[in-house]
């Protein structure tokens, strides 16, 4: 589960990212203040933070210098009510991962937080390893036991997915949603499509039933 810090000022807003980011799964905390923001980020193990430009005690962008300044590579998601380029420039030179200007669609922020929470996982992690399988995403290539098989960027995407979350079943909803980007998706076969074009190119590398079919369910990836 992703820790997101919210430093917000304006109660209203902090209270619906706490409850909204809750039900979406995140474990998030929140404070109201740039120094207390600050604090929190610098002594926490986040996974993401979301600022807020105007607060309190501290700017926002001086918050973000001095995570920067004192080595903190933890992603950080912009918000502000100021839509002007310079104010996003300077925003993004200061070390922003990602900008969302005031008032936001609540879709675009969970969208730009999944991307800014994959940013952290790539720079951490550049390869994958589990259920048996080596998944190299920068040449696209699955293997197991010596052998090798191409893949397109949608089966990568896709066996990634399923990778990172080993022994856990995954439902087609939860797929179209985090690796289709499109909730539609869970309506057609193209989710079962693609999932047996990735069984047969794990059955090539000898790893043919790894995915298994929960019916009901969705699919789970085990070793």
């Amino acid at each position: 589960m992703a820790r997101i810090l919210i430093v917000e000022d304006e109660d209203k807003l902090r209270g619906a990212l706490l409850r909204g980011l809750a039900e979406e799964g995140y474990d998030a905390a929140a404070c109201e203040d740039g120094e207390a923001g600050l604090a929190a980020a610098m002594g926490g193990e986040f996974d993401c933070v979301v600022l807020d430009v105007m607060l309190p005690r501290r700017d926002g962008i001086d918050v973000l210098r001095a995570l920067r300044e004192a080595g903190s590579r933890t992603p950080v998601l912009l918000l502000t009510a100021r839509g002007e380029v310079e104010d996003r420039v300077r925003g993004l030179d200061a070390g922003a991962d990602d900008y969302l200007t005031k008032p936001f669609a609540w879709a675009e922020l969970l969208a730009r937080l999944r991307v800014c929470l994959r940013r952290r996982e790539d720079a951490a992690d550049p390869a994958l390893h589990a259920a048996g399988l080596d998944l190299d995403r920068v040449r696209r290539r699955v293997s197991a036991a010596g052998q090798h098989a191409e893949l397109t960027d949608r089966e990568c995407a896709l066996l990634e997915y399923f990778m990172r979350r080993p022994g856990r079943v995954i439902g087609r909803d939860e797929l179209a949603r985090d690796v289709w980007k499109d909730p539609q998706a869970g309506l057609t076969n193209v989710i079962d499509v693609y999932v047996n074009y990735l069984r047969k190119k794990l059955e090539k590398v000898g790893a043919g039933g790894r995915i298994r079919t929960v019916r009901g369910a969705g699919y789970e990836l085990r070793g």
